[in-house]
């Protein structure tokens, strides 16, 4: 049994066992091939996408091809993927190839004996590579080829193999290690992107396959980190008694209340009205009779209050005023054609006064008929300003007070009282709402406002309405929108009736770029375009520099710039244009148009559109800096941006003193729904930030975007509400020109986790199916990435069900991962930081980096973070805050350590919020206060608190951000970190870990990663094994004992089989315990206290002591089990995959060098080679290599040491035992003697590898 286990590993070594094994790779940047033909048929909406090949089962990218031999289903099959791509080959009767991967059956096979059998090396898998039994021992001439010789037979031979895979019904793609398919894979691609097959190059992998491909493939990674983990026996030892003690404690429970049982919980918690959304309708009285006349007496008191107000000689003036509006010239036939219709859509032009006039027009409707009091409207606003600004305006043309008659509601705050009968809110309060009301009781009409933005809880919102519709026949739907697609809208609605309404605007100039430069005689040239962002972001800037590979940016324009033309302007404008760069915004431009609207123009307020904060900041540092600009007694610069706090928002509608001009630098929340009446100047730099989704590689990108025509229309109109204006348009009009007509809609560009989870909480079915039914449908792997992350975090169970834990997350209006960690943190009573880990990953980062202070800046945030965490030094550095608030010394504290106060009031304020939904949910005590972990004497220093505290938050910040996981590999001189889905990361330069040379951690957990040329993580916290084991991802049984594995294989871990139980053990039962304190949350923890002292006891004590390996396949155990009856010598203090002396040698000399050399030169092979490295600390470290695998040794104090014990190491790895010595070695050569088939396959593989 011995030899046939050590000849199946040296199979392994074989030259043409590529498809099992493969020497090291390393990364380098790969070319995409273009996208095949046909790819059109599976980048189509869901309604008219043909289902995926892999059945109704989603599979992730990176576990496609394992899906496929685990879990083969020929009936579900689906044919109709292979009819897209080959028509000719749909009718073909369908085949019975066996879908396997040839390295796990071989391992998984008790007779390895099978491995020798010619029949089994020949088989037709997702890896195979197709060469004919024939032609697969084929050596590759590295000869000069001749023209025409070898590359057209690879290419012909490359023609049936793919011709082959399109006729296999059951075959995905196809694989390749070979050198001449790499030489010739430009070629090879060509001629699959013709026949309608994807193809990439993953460094020494080609694959070739009938979905599109992703960027990395960890199951194509050579060099993917596998972790051997190393524990104290006398830990283990510890972490068994507390479990015997806990285990024995559940006996004794369950002996005295064998009944005992827990409820679940259901969705129709207390949370429903979480903050106070709605007030839900009064009960009806007992006779309803009675309830009408109640409801006939409200009516009439506000009929006769209306009618007072319009008699008042305020009141005429305001219907003087409102009856000038264009709305109100079609308010009769707005309210006939909603009375007669269900769903009506009015398209009104910039200023006509839709906003605020339709639901007036509606509630005087009903007042003046004595319904007033029955109706009740809901009208959403898709941004917090808007539905603040708007029912302000609104409650005082009806000569209220806000919070009577007209009210809002927005995150945090909100003004309603029970006589409100109109009320603004955000998409996602009217959500909310939903929850717990699914018919919307007693609401009579729903208007959705600025509907042509297309945000995601839009269009959610609109689906959920459609199917509410029919049910509620009495319900009125109004959509409204400045520059809607009407067309579109009515037909998703069965042909709703349109009403359009003639805008009023006064005339606005517009100038474009060419114009700017004409009239003002400004040069462009290649360097004064380029944007000053400070030396903390002088990688922004570079990226503005010129270069020879266009951004998306540039690329968008770029054939309208080639075609435009420029005659008519003067030579200089042209040479301007020329050099024009699209990347930047233009902050030096933008000065000098601001410097000659304030001393050239008339007066008016300059309305400035930028991208994003960054930008506003920036650009407001430079404007400060400005003589006239940045003169307080001439201008008033203010900035609104959606994270600002609404009482900052709101000073951009206060008028400036006389004599000062008003400058408002903002995003796009000021294209819509707001009116700011003193502006009359609009600059427009015609770019936004948008978030764009890339479901194959499961990877987001928040980049900005050219906006599209309807939202250049708006940012126009901007300038002429109240009087005439001017715009001008910091890009020329052929640009404009070449703008989409409208914006891509969210649902089709940002990740569906939070919807998919409202759509299971609203109980609305299937998710895809649901999702199918929108207006655009997404991706079908966006819905079912979405579905898979639900799935690894436990919201949903495997039926895409609820679980106890969805069920709580869907009541916490924030992303289900940070959802998970307030859960976890209340459970474990460590709530108070989280809260504030939770809320600071909600809002803007508070640490700040000033123009030219970035070394004090960076000195500052050092001093909160000395433990590898970015989430941990937020908490300090709030807590500091906290503190210097009571002292009222809150503001001087911010400025000396470069903190924002406005991210901290903010990161306050929702602590508060997230405390409240927590007790609403049941899961904290009504009468607890909010529990701070981390509290201390006032005597006791931050660094001095207690360890096992910060270790615990670790636990509950992987718990939650899982599987937001990175591994930290390191080198002798830095560190390499690497993700399942991206393979190669980066961390952004504002991350405390980016600054470290060494981070003593295996493992990084991190919230957000963004693309931008590379893959980027915002912000991490290290954490040890023990952390990501327990409070990771689950965890399965590897082929053998003491092997674990996560994320479905990704992770894999090797451990002493006593070592692995012990954690198998403790999270069954740590699952256990936060299902069951889920389901009851008055469970008193108190009494798993063993429990919880063995969990902090091993992530305590987890050193780290462990190393990664690579390469390293599934062995046989390879040491027998350590028990704790067994006398301990000194070399086994450790429980640790290897217990033999690694750097000694025998009698006569012999080592682990020689018994090395011994075996592989006896099977045929090279004798090894060794490369040593010293570090910095005077340690060795080897690696050995042959045959081209790699296998790296531990630190020793010589250099003939590690080359010893990276000899030991892959003797172990190779023969899978403890013994050693030349009677074993010569045991070992005369069973590869016996081998017939292994010496053929040596003989035939010499040449080529060495």
């Amino acid at each position: 049994m011995l030899a046939s286990h050590s000849l199946s590993f040296l199979l392994l070594l074989s030259p043409h066992s590529h498809f099992l094994l493969s020497p090291n790779s390393h990364s380098k940047t790969l070319k995409l091939n273009p996208k095949p033909k046909h790819s059109l048929s599976f980048v189509t909406t869901m309604k008219d996408r043909p289902p995926s090949s892999y059945g109704a089962v989603y599979i992730p990218p990176h576990h496609r091809l394992r899906s496929v031999f685990t879990a083969p289903n020929p009936a579900s099959s689906n044919n109709s993927l292979n009819s897209v791509l080959n028509p000719k080959v749909s009718s073909l009767p369908h085949s019975h190839h066996p879908q396997l991967n040839h390295s796990y059956n071989i391992f998984n096979n008790k007779n390895n004996d099978t491995v020798t059998n010619k029949k089994n090396l020949q088989f037709d898998s997702a890896y195979d590579d197709g060469v004919s039994e024939e032609g697969s021992d084929r050596e590759l001439d590295s000869s000069p080829l001749q023209p025409g010789s070898f590359p057209s037979d690879n290419m012909e031979e490359w023609s049936r193999k793919l011709t082959k895979l399109l006729h296999n019904k059951e075959k995905q793609e196809l694989i390749s290690r070979e050198k001449k398919d790499r030489r010739d894979y430009e070629q090879i691609a060509a001629l699959a992107s013709s026949m309608g097959l994807y193809s990439h190059l993953y460094a020494k992998v080609v694959v070739f396959s009938k979905v599109p491909l992703p960027n990395y493939r960890f199951d194509l990674d050579d060099r993917r980190p596998q972790r051997e983990v190393t524990l104290p026996l006398g830990l283990l030892r510890q972490v068994d008694s507390y479990l015997g003690d806990y285990r024995s404690q559940k006996l004794r429970i369950k002996r005295s209340f064998p009944d005992s049982s827990f409820s679940r919980i259901t969705s129709d918690s207390s949370l429903a009205t979480e903050e106070g959304l709605f007030d839900l309708p009064e009960p009806l009285a007992s006779s309803k009779s009675v309830m009408e006349k109640i409801l006939q007496r409200r009516s009439l008191r506000m009929r006769d209050q209306l009618q007072t107000w319009q008699a008042s000689p305020d009141g005429k003036k305001m219907l003087e005023f409102r009856r000038s509006l264009p709305a109100y010239k079609e308010k009769d036939t707005l309210l006939t054609t909603i009375s007669q219709n269900q769903v009506v859509i009015i398209s009104g032009e910039t200023g006509c006064g839709k906003t605020t006039q339709v639901p007036q027009f509606i509630l005087e409707s009903e007042t003046d008929s004595a319904r007033g009091a029955a109706c009740n409207i809901i009208c959403t606003q898709p941004r917090r300003i808007s539905a603040m600004t708007v029912s302000e305006r609104v409650a005082s043309e009806r000569g209220e007070k806000l919070g009577e008659c007209v009210g809002y509601k927005v995150r945090l705050e909100g003004m309603k009282g029970r006589d409100t009968h109109l009320l603004f809110c955000t998409t996602g309060i009217l959500l909310r709402r939903l929850l717990v009301d699914r018919n919307l009781k007693g609401v009579t009409h729903v208007i959705v406002d600025e509907i042509h933005e297309r945000g995601m809880n839009e269009d959610f919102l609109l689906i959920v309405l459609k199917d509410l519709l029919p049910h509620r026949p009495e319900l009125r739907l109004i959509l409204m929108s400045a520059t809607v697609d009407a067309e579109l809208f009515s037909s998703y609605f069965g042909g709703a009736k349109i009403i359009n309404i003639p805008g009023f605007t006064y005339p606005v100039r517009t100038h474009f770029l060419e114009n700017i430069l004409e009239m003002s005689g400004y040069r462009l040239t290649t360097y004064n375009q380029i944007d000053d962002y400070g030396q903390e972001k002088m990688w922004k800037m570079t990226k503005q520099a010129p270069r020879k590979r266009k951004s998306p940016i540039a690329f968008a324009v770029e054939d309208a710039l080639k075609e435009a033309n420029f005659k008519e302007y003067s030579p200089q404008t042209q040479e301007s244009l020329s050099c024009w760069n699209p990347d930047c915004i233009g902050f030096n431009l933008i000065e000098y148009i601001l410097c000659h609207i304030c001393e050239e123009e008339r007066p008016g307020a300059v309305l400035v559109f930028m991208t994003g904060w960054d930008d506003i900041n920036s650009l407001k540092d430079k404007l400060l800096a400005h003589p006239i600009l940045g003169d307080p007694s001439r201008v008033l610069l203010l900035t609104c941006h959606g994270s600002m706090a609404s009482s900052e928002q709101r000073l951009i509608f206060d008028e400036p003193e006389a004599g000062v001009r008003k400058i408002v630098l903002t995003t796009n929340i000021a294209e819509t729904s707001i009116t700011i009446n003193d502006v009359v100047f609009v600059i427009d730099c015609g770019k936004a930030k948008e978030t764009s989704y890339d479901a194959l590689n499961n990877t987001s990108c928040l980049l900005p975007s050219w906006i599209s025509k309807v939202s250049a229309q708006q940012r126009r109109g901007r300038a002429g509400r109240v009087q005439p204006g001017e715009c001008y348009h910091l890009y020329p009009r052929c640009v404009h020109a070449a703008f989409a007509e409208y914006q891509l809609p969210e649902i089709l560009r940002t990740p569906l986790q939070s919807l998919c989870l409202q759509i299971k909480s609203l109980k609305l079915g299937s998710i895809s199916e649901f999702l199918s039914r929108a207006l655009q449908s997404p991706e079908l792997l966006a819905v079912q990435n979405a579905i898979e992350y639900l799935k690894i975090i436990g919201a949903l169970d495997q039926n895409e069900d609820l679980t106890v834990l969805g069920q709580y997350l869907t009541m916490l209006p924030m992303e289900p991962k940070l959802g998970k960690m307030l859960i976890l943190g209340a459970i474990f009573n460590c709530l108070d930081p989280v809260l504030t880990i939770v809320a600071g990953l909600s809002v803007r980062d508070p640490f700040l980096a000033p123009l030219d202070k970035k070394d004090l800046a960076e000195a500052a945030k050092s001093q909160f973070s000395w433990d590898y965490s970015d989430h941990l030094a937020l908490v300090r550095a709030y807590e500091g805050w906290r503190e210097a608030e009571r002292d009222l010394a809150g503001n001087e504290y911010c400025w000396n350590n470069f903190l924002s106060v406005q991210s901290l009031k903010a990161i306050d304020s929702l602590r508060k919020e997230f405390f409240s939904l927590l007790k609403d949910a049941g899961l904290i005590d009504c009468n607890t206060t909010i529990f701070n972990a981390s509290n201390h004497d006032e005597h006791q220093k931050r660094n001095e608190r207690p360890k096992n505290i910060f270790v615990l938050i670790r636990a509950v910040i992987c718990y939650g951000l899982y599987p937001g996981i990175c591994s930290v590999v390191h080198n002798l001189k830095s560190f390499s970190l690497k993700t399942m889905e991206d393979g190669q990361v980066l961390l952004y330069s504002n991350s405390v870990n980016a600054r470290e040379s060494d981070i003593p951690y295996p493992w990084l957990v991190f919230n957000e990663k963004m693309k931008v040329n590379s893959v980027f993580l915002r912000d991490s916290t290290a954490v040890c094994d023990s952390v990501l084991l327990l409070f990771g991802g689950s965890i399965s049984q590897g082929d053998v004992d003491g092997h674990l594995k996560m994320m479905g294989g990704y992770l894999e871990f090797f451990m002493n089989p006593a070592v692995a139980d012990m954690y198998v053990c403790v999270r069954r039962e740590l699952d256990e315990l936060i299902q069951n304190k889920l389901l009851n949350p008055r469970m008193d923890m108190h009494t798993h206290h063993d429990l919880l002292s063995a969990v902090q006891l091993l992530v305590l004590e987890d050193h780290c002591e462990g190393r990664f390996v690579f390469g390293r396949q599934v062995l046989q155990p390879s040491m027998p089990l350590v028990t704790a009856t067994q006398p301990i010598s000194r070399t086994e203090s450790q429980v640790s995959p290897a217990l033999i002396s690694r750097t000694e040698s025998g009698p006569g000399g012999d080592n682990s060098k020689s018994q090395l050399q011994t075996l592989l030169t006896r099977a045929g092979y090279a004798a090894p080679t060794y490369k040593t490295k010293q570090s910095m600390s005077n340690q060795f470290q080897a690696m050995v290599e042959f045959n081209g695998m790699q296998i790296m040794g531990q630190p020793c104090s010589n250099k003939k040491s590690a080359e010893k014990d990276a000899a030991a190491e892959a003797l172990m790895w190779l023969m899978g035992e403890t013994r050693t010595g030349l009677e074993y070695i010569n045991h070992m050569s005369m069973m590869l003697k016996k081998s017939s088939h292994m010496s053929m396959m040596l003989k035939k593989s010499k040449k080529e590898h060495f």
